[in-house]
């Protein structure tokens, strides 16, 4: 005799819940995201690799391009800017000066705009299958280091080949120019990305910020220029401070630092390695801020896509 259906009712309301997947442990919060892209890290890296090899397919040159394209903008700045303009008064060995600034610059760029459109240029894997979302920004911060790297590679060449090589104690001042960059531009990568899902301009409008973020920072004209306009145009001390203090103004300085040896202790801000340190820290606590926003926004991609 088949039971009733209030009888069946009170019997599985009796019943114990069962969890049908493997019960989340270890740290909640980041600490449970970072162990999620741990797990997937086989999948980072065929992003990372499906980046760099997408970039240039089809093309007959391929990877050279990621050296092309930086040594053409060297050329242009260092006519245009250093002898048409004069930038380079002033300024000495300026190619490796421009050269140093503009190979830190790229990768902030190529992070920050690549991780704004990863989660909309993935969007087939994003609604059909599971995967830490924060893997494809973070895909872009790995294509864009394999860029650095071999830029880096060409710079210290450069710099070899031009009579001025790097090879000083102030070449460590590369590793907290590079975290800067790494922090601040991851943390502005999981953030525009998730907000570029919501509102599509964000990638327009961040490609107008680069652009602002890159004329703002001493790569094609000294620290030492914007400080004496500063006191030029009568603004408070304080000004040239802040305008010190940012992020990618520092790593800029360090990267001139450590490639560029031409460079006197005048011609950079008092405690340079201490302001880094501490816009590296507040980095962090952003880093955090930008990763906690993202994980309540990803909730919505799948049909925001």
């Amino acid at each position: 005799m088949s039971e009733r259906p209030s009888e069946r009712y009170a019997r599985l309301a009796s019943e114990p819940l069962i969890p049908v997947t493997a019960a989340k442990t270890g740290l909640p919060g980041v600490g449970r995201s970072i162990g999620e892209i741990f797990a997937h890290r086989h999948l980072l890296g065929l992003l990372v690799r499906r980046d760099i090899k997408s970039r240039y397919k089809d093309s007959a040159l391929g990877l050279l391009w990621t050296l092309i394209n930086p040594i053409v903008q060297l050329i242009v700045y260092y006519t245009v800017m250093g002898q048409f303009l004069g930038a380079a008064r002033g300024i000495e060995d300026f190619a490796l000066y421009i050269f140093s600034g503009l190979t830190i610059f790229v990768l902030f760029s190529e992070i920050v705009s690549g991780g704004t459109g990863s989660i909309v240029n993935n969007a087939g894997l994003v609604k059909k299958v599971y995967v830490p979302r924060e893997i494809f920004p973070l895909a872009s911060v790995g294509s864009g280091s394999f860029t650095f790297a071999m830029q880096v590679a060409v710079l210290t060449l450069a710099c070899v080949i031009l009579g001025a090589p790097p090879f000083t104690i102030d070449l460590l001042y590369f590793l907290p120019s590079v975290l800067l960059v790494l922090i601040y531009g991851t943390a502005l990568a999981l953030l525009l990305s998730a907000l570029n899902v919501y509102l599509r301009d964000m990638q327009y409008l961040t490609q107008i910020l680069l652009m602002l973020s890159m004329w703002s920072s001493p790569i094609v004209y000294g620290w030492t220029m914007v400080r004496d306009s500063f006191a030029l145009f009568g603004f408070p001390s304080w000004a040239i401070e802040v305008y010190s203090t940012g992020p990618l103004t520092l790593a800029v300085l360090g990267f001139h630092k450590a490639f560029w040896i031409a460079g006197e202790p005048t011609d950079y801000p008092s405690h340079l390695l201490l302001r880094m340190l501490i816009v590296g820290a507040i980095g962090i606590v952003l880093l955090w801020l930008s990763q906690r926003a993202f994980t309540r926004m990803q909730g919505n991609f799948a049909q925001e896509l």
